[in-house]
């Protein structure tokens, strides 16, 4: 028997494959971001109003606002900025920012969704946009947050993933996000203190070597025609200081060469050696008082990664190998994978972090505490709050004895090259008075 529409003569399974094969056609992939419009338009009062919007197409977004009571006059697709039309790069900061809006709009009864769409069309930089709308159709087409989430390893790293794994499953999303947010945002407050501790010095003692360089460059060389004409031997110490000018001036070049190859060398060598990774954090342990820095900043984030992973639920032995990266020191990375081997063969963790003689006794003391009160996240939560403030009262510290090193620093190198130009000067004087 053979069927077929009113009025038409097509059988209706060939019909129906014809429409199919036309809607797959059309059809959006589902982890494809929709496209951003810029829309103006009327509301019932006749107010103008404008914004952007993600849709389809612009019929779709035309039939959307006049749902929402908007008569619209224009509708066209968002243009693309002449420059850094790709967006910024992705901060940690952003991230960060990106979980506590999550955590506060699910915990409101806000769905997954919603949240990421209304997320993603508020935020200013467009590559984080685009990532989260892409993240947003994954999770509407199916994906749960943690798969969606893994695909870009770069800006969500495996602690947070696993983070994220743990709640969907614990069915705490909200909290754990809320958990990661927190965490965040310490770390970052952390980085930028220590940060503060190294680039203050570092920056101070580069524009110390420019002004050096400049002297040497342009300044002595007029000094030095000055000096031909004494017809007197030059104090040494004005000497040497010409010699180093001529040097620099003759050789400017090679010297650059050399700079800018030491640099590149040690960029090049600390991010594809590991050896060499090692080798530095191990000698910055041991320098005076920012050793020490480093020391309680490492420490700082050990504890209050391993007590956000382990309160998310995830097992003490894998909490440990994931965090092993997010102490920020090989020295310390090796060394919570040492606890890791330990832990999972039966020892407790404070045992096997009193085998790395890196930890402090108060810190292998109070983690016996929490294991053996059952409360080992919260006493890890305490010991990371402690040690982020003996960061901060150290940094303090530190920026209040450096400054006057520092003062003491550019007066000798700087004031040292203008006293050896004026000595020839005051010696002349001397010998005419």
């Amino acid at each position: 028997m053979r069927f077929t529409l009113s009025g038409v003569g097509m059988p209706v399974g060939v019909n129906v494959m014809a429409i199919t094969r036309s809607a797959a056609k059309t059809a959006t992939p589902a982890n494809t971001p929709l496209p951003v419009f810029v829309w103006e338009g009327n509301d019932k009062r006749g107010v103008k109003m404008k914004g952007e919007q993600q849709s389809r197409n612009v019929n779709f977004l035309r039939a959307e606002l006049r749902k929402q009571g908007i008569t619209p006059t224009v509708v066209k697709p968002k243009g693309k900025p002449l420059f850094g039309a790709a967006g910024k790069t992705i901060q940690p900061k952003e991230i960060a920012f990106f979980s506590r809006q999550m955590a506060t709009m699910m915990k409101s009864g806000v769905p997954i969704v919603q949240a990421l769409e209304i997320i993603g069309n508020g935020h200013k930089n467009a590559r984080m946009s685009k990532m989260i709308g892409a993240i947003r159709a994954d999770v509407e087409g199916g994906s749960s947050l943690h798969e969606a989430i893994s695909k870009y390893p770069v800006q969500f790293d495996e602690l947070y993933r696993n983070l994220v794994m743990a709640g969907e499953g614990a069915g705490v999303l909200e909290t754990v996000l809320d958990t990661i947010a927190n965490y965040k945002e310490n770390l970052e407050t952390l980085k930028g203190k220590i940060k503060k501790a190294l680039f203050y010095p570092a920056m101070t003692i580069a524009v110390a070597l420019l002004v050096s360089s400049i002297l040497l460059v342009w300044v002595v060389p007029q000094f030095e025609e000055v000096f031909k004409g004494f017809g007197a031997d030059l104090p040494a110490f004005t000497k040497m200081i010409v010699a180093a000018s001529r040097f620099m001036v003759a050789y400017w070049w090679l010297i650059l060469m050399i700079v800018a190859g030491s640099i590149f060398a040690f960029i090049f060598f600390k991010k594809r050696s590991l050896a060499f990774q090692h080798f530095l954090d191990k000698l910055i342990l041991k320098v005076p008082v920012v050793g020490q820095i480093m020391h309680n900043a490492s420490i700082a984030r050990f504890a209050r990664t391993l007590a956000v992973t382990f309160k998310a639920g995830v097992p003490l032995v894998e909490a440990l190998e994931t965090i092993s990266g997010a102490t920020g020191n090989t020295v310390y990375e090796k060394a919570v994978l040492r606890m890791r081997d330990d832990v999972a063969v039966g020892y407790p963790v404070n045992v096997s972090m009193k085998q790395t003689n890196l930890f402090p006794h108060m810190v292998i003391q109070m983690t016996a505490i929490g294991e053996e009160a059952g409360a080992l996240d919260a006493m890890l939560f305490k010991v990371a709050e402690y040690y982020e403030q003996e960061v901060n009262n150290a940094v303090d510290a530190l920026a209040s004895l450096i400054e006057p090193l520092i003062m003491v620093f550019i007066g000798v190198i700087v004031g040292g090259m203008v006293i050896g130009m004026y000595l020839p000067i005051f010696k002349l004087a001397a010998v005419v008075g």
